[in-house]
């Protein structure tokens, strides 16, 4: 939970830009702030581990899962991107493969 820790105030910041809140409000952070942490645990149950600070299928897919939580239709997000949470699986798994491909002939 150390990289969740350490990324949080940054995706903070993006998500509130990404929902429009304009606003700063403790308890507004803090649920925001739950809702990033639930998303990266629920998105790194079907990715693996990513980064979500970086551009990409990962962060994508966290924007929106917050956006899907917080208006309360988590019940139709993965139907929804099922499609994107598997090609940010593939991506995961081909860069994954590399890296340890790399190293074998190292």
């Amino acid at each position: 939970m150390g990289g969740i820790a350490q990324a949080l105030p940054e995706l903070l910041i993006d998500v509130k830009n990404y929902l429009d809140i304009t606003w700063d409000d403790s308890e507004t952070d803090k649920k925001v702030s739950e809702l990033i942490q639930s998303g990266i645990v629920y998105l790194q149950s079907k990715i693996g581990a990513v980064s979500f600070t970086d551009p990409g299928l990962p962060r994508s897919l966290l924007l929106d899962y917050v956006r899907y939580m917080r208006d309360g239709a988590m019940d139709i997000f993965e139907a929804n991107y099922m499609h994107i949470i598997l090609a940010a699986k593939h991506d995961a798994e081909v860069k994954q493969y590399a890296e340890t491909a790399d190293a074998t002939e190292q």
